[in-house]
């Protein structure tokens, strides 16, 4: 199996070339004799060293047909045959190789299982406010005057595709976080102003509602992060806070910085939230019978994902007498300053 190589072909070849001339030369000056004993013990070299290459090979070939197994599904490389020596280390190096590509395969069937499940969720999620569009489609074909009646289904048309575009962006990137496709920017973020931001888009309806809100904030609190998803992230907690607070209720936000983080603490004036289902309310589509009037259940899922991915946390709890309150902490990085 060796002299199927040509190194190993040319290297042979020119070690007998050398045995044959040094046998003659030695024949020449020192007689038969040495040079006898000359071409034994080189030929017995020559014959040890063509075994070892020869049981070499054969660990190669061995190698080799492990590797096409691990190819082929198996899940171990088989390493115990190679102890030491140079073949350890290159089966070593193999078997680190094959590991790394077994993991890569893993992410990349759990992206390809993430995105399943992502459409799925989408197409599911979609189907109900799809489904009223459709009707309200089919109503205004008809011939009507009541132009009130009209423009109220042009106003209940624009509401239905809004949501339905937020609940796709929504998942999507839901889905792309917990793939880890998104990169949050590392800016500093001036709370006073991402709670504004966090509060522009739900003010038309604060103010219809009549409900409060009363904001405390300690100083120029500030921390590191993603000013847009942070916004995004904590105007989906007063969304949620603002659809369960009855009219003429309160939103208390307080605000505060520590050495530690910068907090922010919303409290609601609502019913709060049952026991059981305080621990799943951060998971993606759980809706009690209470959250279930309003939203997908993915807003909170949303916003727990983003504070989260930013070295941050997000708790939620029952106030006293009642009302819930939405624990936001975004922790200092070690090189950020305040």
């Amino acid at each position: 199996m060796m002299l199927r190589e040509r190194d190993s072909r040319v290297t042979f070849g020119i070690q007998l070339v050398l045995l044959a001339a040094g046998t003659a030369l030695c024949a020449v000056l020192c007689g038969i004799l040495p040079a006898a004993i000359l071409a034994g013990t080189a030929a017995a070299i020559l014959t040890a060293e063509a075994v070892f290459l020869h049981f070499r090979a054969n660990r190669i070939a061995k190698m080799c047909e492990n590797i096409s197994q691990v190819l082929n599904g198996a899940e171990r490389f088989a390493i115990s045959a190679y102890e030491e020596g140079e073949l350890s280390i290159l089966s070593t190096e193999l078997q680190k190789l094959t590991l790394m590509l077994r993991e890569q395969n893993r992410v990349m069937q759990e992206e390809k299982l993430l995105l399943k499940e992502s459409l799925e969720d989408i197409s599911h999620q979609i189907r109900t406010p799809l489904t009223s569009v459709m009707l309200l489609l089919e109503r205004m074909r008809r011939p009507t005057d009541d132009r009130a009646q009209y423009r109220d289904n042009i106003r209940e048309l624009l509401s239905l595709t809004a949501r339905m575009q937020w609940l796709i962006e929504t998942l999507l990137c839901i889905s792309r976080m917990e793939a880890g496709a998104v990169k949050f920017r590392e800016e500093t973020v001036q709370c006073r102003e991402m709670l504004r931001a966090a509060l522009e888009p739900i003010a038309v309806a604060i103010e219809l509602k009549g409900i409060d809100v009363r904001t405390e904030i300690s100083g120029e609190p500030v921390f590191v992060g993603d000013a847009a998803y942070c916004a995004e992230a904590v105007g989906n907690l007063l969304k949620n806070c603002m659809e369960h607070t009855p009219p003429g209720g309160t939103i208390r936000i307080t605000v505060n910085q520590t050495s530690l983080y910068a907090g922010i603490v919303i409290t609601d004036s609502g019913s709060g939230i049952a026991q059981e289902d305080l621990p799943h309310l951060f998971d993606r589509f759980y809706r009690s019978s209470e959250f279930a009037k309003n939203g997908y259940g993915i807003g909170l899922a949303f916003a727990k994902r983003v504070i989260t991915g930013q070295n941050g946390s997000l708790q939620v709890r029952n106030a006293e007498p009642h009302g819930a309150v939405f624990d936001i902490r975004f922790y200092h990085l070690p090189d950020a300053e305040a």
